[in-house]
C-alpha cells in the first residue's frame, strides 16, 4: 500500500472541532471526519497554489468542472453535463437552498428518521414544517414504511422529501428497488426529491450504492444530488461541494436562493483539492476503503465477542458505526455520558439524529486501528462499569 493509515497524527492544538472541543485525556470518536493525511496530490496541490502567495477573488476553472464529470462517470459510470453542476460552499448550505427554494413558510419536507442532523435545521430555520418517515428497525437492520411514506407525501403541504443516500447514520445504501418505488411516490404527487449523496464513495464492497437521479429521466429532472469531496477525502474544512441538477428551472431557482445567501463560491483551495482529489488521488481512496471495511469487521467481531449487550447494525457505508444499546435499559443521552465519564471516551448519541434512537450510539471508526482498539478498549471498561453498577 502506498499510503500507511496506521500512522497516528496529534491533532491537538489545530482549531480541530473534533479534537480540541474535547477535554484532555476523553478519546474523540463522535464527529464525522477522518483522522487520516489527505492524499499527497491533495497536499501538493494546496502547497503549490499556497506559494503563489495571492488569494483574491477566485474563478472557478473549466478545470473543476472536468473533474467532477471525471469522477461520477470513473467512479460511478454516470455522465453529468457541465450545465448540471452548481458549485457551493456545503452539503447543508446546499440543503437550506434548496429548502428556501422550492417552499414558502408553513410548507412540510419529508425526511427518514434517525438521520443526519441538520437535515432538521435546515427546515426549521426556513419556517418550514419537518415530518418524518420514521424507518423501520427490524432484525438489526432498517427498512423503509413504504405505506407511511406514501400518507406523509400525499400531503399537499409536503413540497420536499430529503433522501440521504447511503444514509447517516445507519449505514444502509438503499436498493435501486427501493429508490424507485420511493422516486415514483414522489413523482405521484408532485414532491421534489434533494438527496444527500456525500457519503456515495464510501460504500463497502458487499454493497452497491445507486444514484436516485441515475434511475431513469423522470427521476433525474425530479431530483437534486449534493455532493461533496468532503467526506470521501476528508477535506470537509475546505468548504467545497456540488449541487448536481438537470432540471434547468430547478437550478435557476437554486442559484437564486445561494446567492441571495452568498454561499455559492468554494475558496481557492476547495478548488485545487476537488480537482487532485478526483483526477489524481483514486488510488488514496481504494486503499482507504480496504482499511476502513477492515475496521468496521475488527469493531463487528469485537463487540460481538465481548460487549455482547450491544447489537452492532452492519454498516453497508459510511465510516460511521451505529450501534443498538437496548439490552441495557439506559436512553442513548445518559449512556454516552457515562461512557465519558468513565471510558473516557466521546461517541455520539442516537438521540442527535431522531427521537426514535433513544437506545443506539454512533461511533467514528475512521481512525488508525490502534486507536480504534483504545477506544473499544474503553468502552468495554464503561459497559463493564456499568453492568457492574446495576448490579449491586
Amino acid at each position: 500500500m502506498n499510503y500507511n493509515f496506521n500512522k497516528i497524527i496529534n491533532r491537538l492544538h489545530t482549531n480541530s472541532s473534533k479534537w480540541d472541543t474535547t477535554e484532555n485525556g476523553v478519546l474523540p470518536m463522535w464527529v464525522a471526519d477522518m483522522d487520516f493525511k489527505a492524499a499527497t496530490p491533495i497536499i501538493d496541490s494546496i502547497l503549490f497554489r499556497a506559494l503563489h502567495g495571492v488569494f483574491g477573488y477566485t474563478m472557478i476553472p473549466k478545470e473543476y468542472y472536468d473533474a467532477e464529470i471525471y469522477w461520477w462517470k470513473k467512479r460511478h459510470n454516470i455522465k453529468i453535463k457541465k450545465e448540471w453542476i452548481e458549485p457551493t460552499v456545503g452539503v447543508i448550505p446546499s440543503l437550506s437552498a434548496s429548502v428556501q427554494a422550492f417552499c414558502n413558510k408553513g410548507d412540510k419536507v419529508l425526511i427518514q428518521s434517525p438521520v443526519y442532523n441538520y437535515f432538521n435545521s435546515s427546515i426549521t430555520n426556513n419556517k418550514c414544517e419537518l415530518i418524518s418517515n420514521n424507518l423501520i428497525y427490524e432484525k438489526e437492520k432498517y427498512h423503509i414504511d413504504f405505506v407511511d411514506f406514501e400518507e406523509k407525501v400525499k400531503d399537499e403541504k409536503v413540497k420536499l422529501f430529503i433522501l440521504c443516500n447511503p444514509h447517516n447514520p445507519v449505514g444502509r445504501v438503499w436498493s435501486k428497488e427501493e429508490l424507485t418505488e420511493m422516486g415514483e411516490l414522489c413523482l405521484k404527487y408532485n414532491v421534489i426529491v434533494i438527496s444527500d449523496e456525500i457519503h456515495r464513495d464510501l460504500v463497502f464492497s458487499d454493497s452497491k450504492y445507486t444514484p436516485m437521479a441515475s434511475i431513469n429521466d423522470r427521476f433525474l429532472q425530479n431530483t437534486i444530488t449534493c455532493t461533496s469531496p468532503s467526506k470521501t477525502f476528508n477535506l470537509a474544512g475546505l468548504k467545497t461541494s456540488n449541487i448536481i441538477v438537470a432540471n434547468q428551472e430547478y437550478k435557476g431557482k437554486i442559484n437564486r436562493s445561494l446567492n441571495i445567501n452568498e454561499s455559492i463560491e468554494p475558496n481557492v483551495f476547495g478548488i485545487e483539492a476537488l480537482i487532485s482529489a478526483y483526477m489524481r488521488s483514486e488510488d488514496w481512496l481504494d486503499e482507504l476503503l480496504i482499511y476502513l471495511e477492515n475496521n468496521r469487521d475488527y469493531l463487528m467481531e469485537y463487540i460481538g465477542q465481548n460487549i455482547p449487550e450491544l447489537k452492532v447494525i452492519k454498516s453497508e457505508a459510511t465510516y460511521l458505526m451505529w450501534i443498538d444499546c437496548s439490552a441495557l435499559k439506559i436512553e442513548s443521552e445518559a449512556l454516552v455520558e457515562q461512557i465519558r465519564q468513565i471510558g473516557k471516551l466521546r461517541i455520539a448519541s442516537g438521540t442527535t439524529y431522531g427521537e426514535n434512537a433513544k437506545e443506539f450510539i454512533r461511533i467514528n471508526i475512521a481512525c488508525p486501528m490502534d486507536t480504534l482498539k483504545d477506544g473499544l478498549n474503553r468502552l468495554y471498561n464503561s459497559i463493564d462499569t456499568i453492568k457492574c453498577k446495576k448490579e449491586l
